[in-house]
Formats: structure tokens, C-alpha cells, sequence
């Protein structure tokens, strides 16, 4: 134990948070897998739980290997993997999976291997807008420089992924406004871009109003949401009708582990609401739980910044960081009923392979940054990105 202590560095309280969130996520994803077993009749619980600890032993190697390259090459590494993640969401939208016949195209497969593009392009643009925001800290910013230089390239992958997710669209947008607001860009600028960001999704909900044959469903269905979410007395959607049951049951301790009802009529009961699974298993206590944990993530992501000493690091960590909080707490919301249904999965708990490879790809450039001591804003500013990959080959 001590041997491998010396051989992962930064935060341990994360090392701890990340190691305590998955090893309780094995009991409610092999109790709330039934569902998939029994009523969609896919594989087989035991098989669920065992791809479950396949994908996170990997989660845990990626995030072991990421911590251990210093932080500085995530600078250039961003440049070159944007025009790699606008090619992977073209194709993405051009020959995703469609989910029940509709235009869900999330999924594409690589070497027959499901990945949800959307979640690698949030993670290299939060970095990138880093970068953009360190490069020019000390200089004046030019809006119609930043046009081109920053928000051309946030548009673009935005434009890509919001066809098919518009949460995660949202997501992403609003997790890039929080940071360029922290990094100093001007405010009179964010809310030009906050509102043609407004006007874009206007213009894209009424195209798709217009030719409802070029993207069937998928408006229709955020209408749906939020107008089930918003209407009192309104019928709600069935499966926020089975959440709340699952927790009203749940009580204060729980019915038990395993011992859930409601997983067998919820569905996602193993990703998307997985949450009410927990509640219903484990009470409010367990839930309670659950949520301090993740809060204390968050606590332990400032502590990070604070020790950080220079200007990307703080708003890498807090790039990267700050989604992974907000996921879970959106997740949480929907589950118990404060929130439209999204279908954000809860970090680290849900089951899924991009999702938990990419949180665990950003936990390590976090645990990256505070296990890095001497470096200067300089030597991360002045990479080439044509060096990083010449070192990478070489």
C-alpha cells in the first residue's frame, strides 16, 4: 500500500472522494441494473456490474496517466485536439446512433466501442478557453479579435452538439460564460455573446419548427420537458413520476440495498436516475451523503486553485472542475424533481463509458495541476502545440 501511495501525486482527499464514489457506485448499479436485464432483456446483472468495474478500473488508469504529464502541454494539447473534435462531432451528427427513430445522434463507434463525442468536446474547450483567457490576461481584449480567436471555435462545436443535446449544449455554454466572467473578460462583452447565443437557439428552434422531417422529435421534445416541468397539475413525464415515488418510499434509511421497487419500472434507473435508486436503497440519509461528498469535491477543487500559481492552472482546474459539480448537482435536481429532465448522468456513480473516462480525464488534469510545484505561466504559455506532438511521437 505504501508503494503505491508513492506513486500517485497531488490531492490525496480526491485520490479518496474519486476511490469512495466508485466503489459505492457498484451496489446501486447492480441493483438498479434489473432493469435492463428484466423488462429490456439485455445481459445480465452480473454482466452490467462487471462492465461497470471494467469501465472504471480504466477511468482510474486514465486518470493516473493524466496526472503524471505536467499540466503545461493540456495548453497546446487543446489546439491541437479542437479541429479533432469538430471532425468527431460532424461525423458524430452525420452518422450517430438515433435512438427509438429519432435524431439522437450522440454515439458513434470506434472499433466497436459506443463514445459520446459531445463529452470529449466539452472537456478540450473548457482547456482551450483556458488558454485563451491566460494568453491574454495582461493585455486588452479586443472583442472583434475574440470573435475570432476564441468564440468562432466555441461556436462551432457548440452549433454541432446542439441538434442532438441541447443540455449538454447548455452545459457547456454556461460553464464557459462562468469562466471567461472569472478570467477577466469584459462583462459587456459576455452578455453580447450570452444573447446571440439566445438568438442563435431561437433561430434553431424555429428551422427546426419549419422542417420537422430534418430533425423529428427533437424540439418537440424539449417543449415536452419543460412543459410537464413548468405546469402545475400537468402530467409529468413517467419516469419523474417513478422518481419521486422511489423516494417518497425510501424515507429517511432506505428500504435496503438492492431492496428497490421502482428500479424495475424507471427507466435509466442505472445512469439518469440513478439518484432516486440511492434514495429509495439508502433513505435521505444516504442521499445526503452523497450530495456532501460531491460538495466536498468542490471544496478540495478551490483548495487546488488556491495553491495554484499561475493563471491557466486556476482556470483549468476550474474548467474542468466546476462541469463535473454541476453535472451531479443537475442530475440530482432532475431526479428529485427540481429540474426538466436533462439526462445528465451522475459523475462517477451512473454507468457509462464516455462519461466516467472523461470525468476521470478531467480529475486528472486537476490532480495535475496540485501535484505540479515549479512551473511558470511563461513556460505553459510559450508550448507550441507543433512541440507537444513532436515530444508525443518522439
Amino acid at each position: 500500500m505504501k508503494t503505491i501511495f508513492q506513486h500517485i501525486k497531488g490531492d490525496k482527499t480526491i485520490w479518496a472522494i474519486v476511490a469512495i464514489l466508485a466503489i459505492f457506485s457498484f451496489m446501486p448499479v447492480y441493483s438498479a441494473s434489473t432493469n435492463l436485464v428484466y423488462v429490456v432483456g439485455n445481459g445480465s446483472t452480473f454482466g452490467h456490474l462487471i462492465k461497470h468495474a471494467v469501465l472504471l478500473i480504466m477511468g482510474f488508469a486514465i486518470i493516473y496517466g493524466v496526472h503524471k504529464v505536467p499540466y503545461r502541454y493540456f495548453s497546446g494539447g487543446s489546439v491541437i485536439m479542437l479541429p479533432v473534435v469538430i471532425v468527431l462531432l460532424a461525423v458524430t451528427l452525420a452518422q450517430g446512433t438515433t435512438i427509438g427513430g429519432a435524431n439522437a445522434s450522440r454515439w458513434i463507434r470506434i472499433g466497436g466501442i459506443g463514445f459520446q463525442t459531445s463529452t470529449l468536446a466539452g472537456l478540450v474547450l473548457m482547456v482551450y478557453v483556458a488558454r485563451y483567457l491566460a494568453r491574454n490576461k495582461e493585455k486588452e481584449i479586443k472583442f472583434k479579435e475574440s470573435l475570432l480567436q476564441l468564440w468562432l471555435p466555441v461556436s462551432l462545436v457548440l452549433i454541432l452538439i446542439l441538434p442532438a443535446n441541447f443540455s449538454t449544449t447548455a452545459i457547456i455554454f454556461t460553464m464557459i460564460l462562468v469562466i471567461v466572467f472569472i478570467g477577466g473578460y469584459p462583462l459587456k462583452y459576455i452578455a453580447f455573446i450570452l444573447g446571440a447565443g439566445l438568438v442563435v437557439l431561437t433561430f434553431f428552434v424555429l428551422i427546426a419548427k419549419a422542417f420537422p422531417d430534418a430533425m423529428p422529435n427533437r424540439v418537440q421534445t424539449w417543449q415536452n420537458r419543460i412543459e410537464n416541468f413548468s405546469q402545475e397539475g400537468g402530467k409529468e413525464a413517467y419516469q419523474v413520476e417513478k422518481a419521486k415515488i422511489a423516494i417518497a418510499t425510501g424515507g429517511a434509511i432506505g428500504v435496503g440495498p438492492g431492496k428497490s421497487v421502482q428500479k424495475n419500472f424507471l427507466p435509466q434507473s442505472s445512469s439518469d436516475f440513478i439518484f432516486a435508486i440511492i434514495i429509495e436503497e439508502y433513505g435521505m440519509v444516504g442521499g445526503f451523503i452523497i450530495l456532501s461528498i460531491y460538495f466536498l469535491l468542490l471544496f478540495r477543487i478551490f483548495v487546488v486553485i488556491r495553491k495554484t500559481t499561475t493563471i491557466f492552472g486556476t482556470l483549468l482546474v476550474l474548467g474542468v472542475g466546476l462541469p463535473i459539480i454541476f453535472q451531479a448537482t443537475i442530475n440530482m435536481a432532475v431526479a428529485t424533481n427540481l429540474f426538466p429532465v436533462t439526462g445528465q448522468t451522475l459523475p462517477l456513480i451512473s454507468s457509462g463509458g464516455t462519461s466516467i473516462w472523461m470525468t476521470c480525464f478531467a480529475l486528472g488534469m486537476i490532480l495535475s495541476v496540485s501535484a505540479t510545484k515549479t512551473v511558470t505561466e511563461e513556460e505553459i504559455l510559450d508550448d507550441n502545440p507543433l512541440d507537444i506532438l513532436h515530444e508525443t511521437i518522439d
